[in-house]
């Protein structure tokens, strides 16, 4: 296993002609962009099981792309925006008023959004509680209810500009709701296989792992590194991010190449609480970077 380790500058420099994505997202890979692009190797198709706001999506080219998750709720939002987007931000367009930025309109716009059953006015409260929501948090109770509280900006926007802008990208790229093991089961030769998943906890208070109902254990995580080997003995190259912690470092030990990188959390709101934090970068197969060696 080769290790390496990279300054903190090299993650928190600021990024030039980055593509932001328009949903507020725990985790987003902003900030990384540079280092992943500089991993991820040249390939037919990347696969992203853990999609979240695209941000890797819309900062690579490949000829062809595969985005999944286990949030139906996002893979719908994404789906129908694809199929009509003018339309569709048009529709989001009357949840973004003076008067639905307040506790009671977003408490009733939420009730609504649990109990809605239509795709389209579904996927527009998805937006709407994205951008109103504490810090964006996408987050479900066991019951699968979303339950993050009234986030008290100042001022929302819709960020049609940006919604417009990646559904012009998603008119080519296949898009399913599914577990990251049908999903990772699925790759193999030609494959670039990029895997975000909920991240094992740094403290026994940090854990967040309720982006979908059902959270993400740590056998989760063990069955995502048994099925990243087995992809990349396919002839797949998968690069996983997480924690830098003693359970994912005995975890990735067979790793072809490790990345420890510092990164800056953004899921408080107070900005002079935010810290950083260890993670890893785990590559199984071939990365870019030993492809130009």
């Amino acid at each position: 296993m080769q290790t390496s380790g990279l300054s903190p500058l090299d993650c928190l420099s600021p990024l030039d002609a980055v593509a932001k994505p328009f949903l507020k997202w725990a985790g987003s890979k902003t900030r990384l962009v540079r280092v992943l692009r500089s991993i991820l190797p040249d390939g037919n198709r990347l696969i992203e099981p853990f999609v979240g706001s695209g941000v890797v999506f819309l900062n690579t080219r490949y000829p062809h792309y595969l985005l999944c998750d286990s949030n139906r709720d996002l893979i719908a939002l994404y789906s129908i925006l694809k199929a009509g987007p003018q339309s569709f931000v048009e529709t989001c367009q009357e949840l973004f008023s003076p008067e639905k930025n307040l506790p009671d309109a977003y408490y009733q716009l939420r009730e609504e959004f649990n109990a809605c059953r239509q795709d389209t006015r579904r996927a527009a409260l998805f937006i709407y509680l994205n951008r109103h929501c504490y810090n964006g948090l996408c987050r479900y109770n066991k019951s699968g209810l979303f339950n993050t509280p009234f986030g008290r900006y100042e001022r929302v926007y819709l960020p049609a500009a940006e919604m417009l802008a990646f559904a012009k990208r998603l008119q080519d790229v296949e898009l399913k709701t599914a577990d990251f093991r049908v999903t990772l089961s699925g790759a193999g030769a030609g494959d670039i296989v990029y895997c975000d998943p909920p991240y094992v906890p740094l403290s026994p208070t940090a854990s967040f792992t309720s982006y979908a109902a059902g959270g993400f254990s740590k056998q989760d995580q063990r069955d995502l590194h048994s099925l990243a080997v087995a992809a990349s003995k396919r002839g797949a190259t998968v690069v996983l991010s997480n924690h830098d912690t003693p359970f994912t470092r005995d975890l990735y030990t067979d790793a072809s190449r490790l990345e420890a990188l510092m990164v800056s959390r953004t899921i408080s709101c107070n900005g002079e609480n935010r810290s950083k934090a260890k993670e890893l970068l785990a590559v199984f197969g071939q990365s870019h970077s030993e492809l130009l060696l």
